[in-house]
């Protein structure tokens, strides 16, 4: 809200105290100052939707909307009026409004360029495409801009993409658009390169790439000058498309004489080489070659191609361009590929690497170059290789150390390159365990010596030795992953919090403590690093999932709340900044963008973290604050859920997960592979099934209610849609399917490497009976519905399974709650052992139990009328010695032993935490498995803070649990 610097009108000098109030959030004055405003003066329509705009920020939201809806329905013209009504519009989040009033405006005032301005940008809010083609052609009418005709082109171009019909977009709106474009170039009246861009956007959808190649080619190519080499790029492309390898060939071959460093010219020139090879393509005799120039079509010609490139680099000294150099190590990897004679011509891949190695090794870039190149290496010879480079690395014995250490950055990052290779080649695996942290203890020592040449980094700046902690730490990650012991754990943890101190803007530092701390079960110190790390936009949905996949299954429920609630709020926003996106790149004309910008969208409306986000807040909500009594119908109600819909896109889900983002320096045979990346997602797919089922479940508990429907309702419906009942089973029967299938599967649980995905909770929730336990919860329901709806007399095998039901629902509870038994965290002798999987049981204990209240709830109202109706029979009949059906009994026993139960339940979590609390892990003096004096013991802090995690968590669980144990009482008849 924009306050006015230069006040002219009046009515603006009026109006400027409550822009002033808005601006700076004093809403409640801005609501005086209006109302005052309006005592004077009733007819100023912006100052009442100011004031609903300050009635909408203090959350009168139903109030401000029927004083906006005033001011809208006199349809206003005056341009106050209207921003504040689009304002207000945009922050209630109903941009369709927006339409209407400026509809209104552009009837009352059609030759306002503004207003026909602001209808169409108006319409792309909302996604009006065809509205939008209008609100175009009659803003170029008015004023026949260039920009305003494209508007309507571009509106057009979107209606094709938008199209459910591929046919119809490509025979009616692409052609239209394709039409109105070149009676611009038939007129000469093409002005900017974005309608060059355009056109051949249109011309690439409708296939016509030989056109758009001839248009890139003419007089309109030359106006593509935003980006350098934008015009040849784009050649490369179409010539590709058109399967026109020598001219692609020949324009790689010219580009790469003016820039030899630009390898994706490399890659098509040797995909076209290879393509002109296979297709025994030869040069005309009497003509050249092509319009592009000289074409090779010979691998002799590639090789003299590439090695002159690299005789032009060598006088250049320490400034020679790296793209040469790999050119020869590609173009060897190409024709070994083929199988082909010709790759001894280029040298031996040994040699080049080690040459490679002797010019570039000092760049951090040298590892990712030459890592792609890595097969090229005979296995026989890798440890010779890594000896032959490591000669050269120039290393020096000081006083300080018997160590060779090097004597500046340069040496340092090239001993950490032999280092790094040495992982890549597999060296590291073959050690024993006790090569393995003596290469441990050196690699921190090299680590403490380079810190020295980082005295003067800022603290945003990274260490130049942070890789060396990082490979010790991997180092420490393999001996856990062989040995199964916790240690190697504790000692990461160590490494990493001390080296962070170092590198406090370290994100790979950050994200293995996450990971290392949430195998430990410790969450609490999670989400300080995480908020460190400051993720922005996108990242909320890419790296996520490291933060909400552990937060409740370990116990901290208020965190979880609060993680997804930060997560939504990016993915809400998304719809709205999109849109605004939209806007600016037809206000710039950077038309291209705007399918990307959709195609953005819509990508993260469909991301699977999204979908798992909603639903686990939505459940954690259910199970934070609906107590047993009233407030589990009204908390679904404000969710606005339904049993009967599935709203979650199931089939154009998108994993957008970046399971890349820990650094890696692994054996290509042991990085996450495209298979173990499918098995992750399915795995992911079935527990978002498996917890969409349970929250559908949960509501269609609510929905039932035995006073709504008369008897035998079961069977009917109402306009087709199924009785409520007939949900509930059908959701049940749904749920019962997918966890069978997932107990008949390998009970093998795929074990990803720590920088890989984490599992899902899945195989918890199938080994702690929990499934099992909730199923039969749910399938008490249909029970004591089936009771109530025929009555007592005609439902004796249903009371005999009811009861039965009550006592194995107990029993499982007692299965469930002893797999929860045991000590979290203990100190053994030298050693801390943790078992994190007692916090995932006992908060799959808590839902199952939150479960069993609802369930029970319903039960109790079911059976107290048909108690009390059955009394005041006895009553009138004036008979003492009638026998009470055995469901009212079974049920009081049930829920005396059901409070019982959770007493026993939260006294546990009370030992349990005083167990805790009584460990003096400060005074511990834990032996290190390596001897550096940094090591000798675990920090404190570590300890410190998977202590207080716990104890966090226990706390959480136990409070829950107490709430859920102060309602049974309500639950007697």
């Amino acid at each position: 809200m924009a306050a006015r610097s230069h006040v002219q009108d009046p009515n603006d000098r009026r109006l400027r105290p409550i822009y002033d109030y808005l601006d700076n959030g004093n809403n409640k004055m801005a609501i005086q100052q209006a109302d005052k405003l309006l005592k004077k003066h009733k007819d100023l329509h912006c100052a009442k939707v100011l004031k609903a705009i300050g009635l909408q920020r203090t959350g009168k939201q139903e109030e401000a909307f029927a004083v906006a809806q005033e001011v809208a329905a006199l349809e206003p013209t005056d341009d106050n009026s209207l921003q504040a009504l689009t304002i207000l519009y945009r922050e209630m989040h109903r941009p369709e409004l927006v339409t209407k009033l400026y509809e209104a405006a552009v009837r009352k005032v059609p030759s306002s360029e503004e207003y026909h301005s602001h209808l169409f940008m108006a319409y792309a809010r909302v996604g009006e495409y065809k509205k939008m083609q209008q609100a175009g052609m009659a803003l170029y009418k008015i004023v026949p801009k260039n920009p305003y005709y494209f508007w309507s082109v571009m509106s057009l171009v979107m209606q094709s993409i938008s199209a459910q019909d591929e046919k119809l977009s490509k025979t009616m709106f692409l052609p239209l658009a394709q039409r109105m474009v070149e009676k611009m170039v038939k007129e000469d009246k093409i002005e900017a390169e974005a309608e060059v861009q355009l056109y051949l956007m249109i011309l690439e959808r409708l296939g016509k790439d030989q056109e758009a190649l001839e248009v890139i080619r003419g007089k309109l190519g030359e106006k593509l000058t935003s980006e350098l080499q934008s015009r040849e790029m784009k050649c490369m492309v179409l010539y590709t498309k058109l399967i026109k390898w020598p001219e692609c060939n020949a324009l790689s071959r010219k580009l790469l004489l003016n820039n030899p460093d630009d390898w994706q010219f490399y890659l098509s020139y040797f995909d076209s080489l290879f393509h002109l090879i296979d297709n025994a393509w030869t040069p005309p005799a009497d003509a050249e070659h092509c319009p592009e120039g000289p074409v090779t079509c010979l691998v002799q010609e590639a090789i003299t191609f590439v090695e002159e490139r690299i005789l032009n680099e060598e006088p250049k000294g320490s400034r020679r361009l790296r793209g040469p150099y790999l050119a020869k190590l590609e173009l060897i990897r190409r024709l070994r590929e083929r199988g082909t004679n010709d790759e001894h011509k280029l040298g031996i891949p040994e040699d080049l690497m080690f040459q490679y190695f002797e010019r570039f090794g000092d760049k951090p870039c040298c590892y990712s170059d030459l890592r792609i190149f890595v097969d090229l290496l005979s296995p026989e010879r890798h440890t010779q290789f890594i000896n032959k480079l490591m000669e050269v690395v120039p290393l020096s014995i000081t006083t300080e150390s018997n160590l060779a250490l090097p004597g500046d950055v340069k040496a340092m990052q090239r001993h950490m390159f032999v280092i790094q290779f040495a992982r890549l080649l597999g060296l590291h695996e073959t050690l024993e365990q006790t090569r393995k942290l003596r290469l441990v203890e050196e690699l921190m020592q090299r680590y403490k010596h380079a810190l020295k040449f980082g005295k003067s980094c800022l603290k945003t700046e990274l260490q130049f030795s942070d890789n060396y902690c990082l490979l010790a730490v991997h180092l420490l990650l393999d001996i856990w992953r062989q040995s199964g012991e916790e240690w190697p754990l504790w000692q990461s943890l160590a490494l990493l919090e001390k080296s962070l101190s170092n590198s406090p803007s370290s994100a790979q530092f950050k994200l293995l403590l996450i990971r290392i701390y949430c195998l430990l079960g410790a969450f609490e110190p999670v989400v300080d690093l995480y908020t460190s790390l400051d993720a922005k936009h996108v990242q909320h949905d890419t790296i996520g999932y490291l933060l909400t996949r552990y937060a409740e299954p370990l116990g901290h429920l208020a965190a979880a709340s609060q993680a997804c609630n930060f997560t939504l709020r990016f993915f809400h926003s998304n719809q709205k900044d999109t849109s605004e996106y939209i806007i600016q790149a037809y206000k710039y004309g950077a038309f291209e963008k705007i399918p990307e910008f959709i195609a953005f969208r819509n990508r993260l409306n469909n991301s699977l973290h999204f979908a798992q986000v909603r639903i686990e807040r939505m459940l954690l909500d259910l199970f934070l604050e609906a107590n047993i009594t009233n407030s589990l119908e009204e908390s679904i109600k404000s969710m606005g859920l339904c049993p009967d819909e599935d709203d979650i896109p199931w089939d154009n889900l998108r994993d957008n997960r970046d399971l890349a983002v820990l650094i890696s320096w692994d054996p290509k045979d042991r990085e996450l592979s495209e298979g173990e990346r499918k098995t992750s997602v399915k795995e992911e797919r079935i527990w978002l099934q498996v917890r969409s089922l349970t929250l559908r479940l949960i509501c269609a508990l609510a929905a039932v209610s035995h006073t709504l429907e008369p008897k035998n309702s079961e069977k009917t419906t109402e306009n087709g849609v199924t009785s409520k009942i007939e949900t509930l089973r059908s959701l049940i029967q749904q749920l019962e399917c997918v966890v069978q299938s997932e107990k008949k599967k390998d009970k093998q649980i795929v074990q990803f490497l720590v920088q890989g995905p984490p599992p899902t909770r899945m195989a918890t929730y199938l080994e702690s009976s929990s499934c099992r336990c909730q199923i039969n919860a749910f399938h008490l329901v249909t029970d004591i519905y089936d009771l109530d709806v025929s009555g007592l007399d005609e439902t004796l095998n249903v009371q005999e399974r009811i009861a039965n039901n009550f006592k194995s629902l107990l029993d499982q509870l007692r299965e469930l709650f002893n797999k929860c038994k045991g000590s979290i965290l203990e100190a053994k002798e030298t050693e801390c052992t943790t078992r994190p999987e007692l916090l995932e049981n006992l908060v799959f204990l808590v839902e199952t139990v939150c479960i069993i209240l609802w369930v029970s709830y319903y039960c109790g109202n079911v059976l107290r009328p048909l108690k009390s109706s059955l009394q005041k029979k006895k009553k009138k009949r004036k008979e003492i010695n009638i026998t009470m059906p055995i469901v009212f009994s079974s049920f009081q026993d049930y829920v005396a032993r059901l409070q019982n139960f959770l007493s026993e339940v939260v006294n546990h979590l009370k030992e349990l935490e005083s167990a805790l609390t009584a460990l003096k892990l400060e005074e511990l003096t834990l032996e290190s498995h390596s001897s550096a004096e940094d090591e000798q013991k675990f920090p404190q802090t570590v300890r410190g803070k998977v202590q207080s995690s716990y104890q966090r968590s226990l706390q959480e669980i136990g409070e829950l649990l107490r709430k859920r144990l102060d309602t049974v009482k309500s639950l007697k008849i």
